[in-house]
């Protein structure tokens, strides 16, 4: 579909957000502390601050791919070694480098969820890398490719977070209690990354 590889990208997305990190405290904590009004307020400030960098990503990804399509090959390529890299970083990692709970403040979810999302300019770097995985340049449609791959990640986002609101504090004491399980998750994200880098120099 418009040049897209949905399954592979929708199952990258959902495996993503599965891991914790601060987005994922902050709106456990947006949840525990303004209810499930909080949490979905964190959520569309979430949704909102990834949209921004991913079409910041996009318009560097799809000028280069209708510039230069064998540039955009070798985006392709250097995006596979540098996701390759991150999952080696990932499985690697030790015990007490996953991201510590972030505080909120009570009244300031979506605005918190927004700039929380904006303080990591490396997610520019990750959209750039991981959005040419996903894509056949002979089946592309342009800007409506892109525009599908934002909203698919807009409606995972919204329908993982909110049912993580719907249930923050029992899914909070669960990665308290369980690191083991953060761990696994973290190294299962690191064999995926892996994985998607291999796809394009098998």
């Amino acid at each position: 579909m418009l040049g897209i590889d949905v399954g592979a990208f929708c199952a990258a997305v959902i495996l993503f957000l599965a891991l914790p990190g601060p987005g994922t405290f902050m709106l456990l904590s947006s949840a525990g502390q303004g209810g499930f009004k909080g949490g979905a307020a964190a959520t569309l400030g979430l949704i909102l601050g990834d949209q921004v960098l991913l079409w910041l990503a996009v318009a560097g990804v799809a000028a280069t791919l209708a510039a230069y399509p064998a540039l955009f090959k070798a985006l392709q390529v250097a995006g596979a070694a540098y996701l390759s890299w991150m999952g080696l970083k990932m499985l690697l990692a030790r015990d007490g480098e996953e991201a510590l709970p972030v505080r909120v403040s009570p009244g300031h979810y979506l605005r918190q969820g927004f700039f929380i999302t904006l303080s990591n300019p490396k997610a520019i770097v990750f959209y750039m890398a991981f959005f040419p995985l996903f894509i056949d340049p002979a089946r592309q449609q342009g800007v409506w490719t892109f525009a599908f791959m934002a909203l698919l990640i807009a409606v995972i986002t919204a329908v993982w977070c909110l049912a993580l609101c719907a249930g923050a504090n029992a899914v909070a004491a669960y990665v308290r209690a369980h690191r083991r399980l953060a761990r696994a998750l973290q190294r299962l994200a690191g064999l995926a990354l892996l994985g998607f880098g291999l796809r394009l120099v098998r």
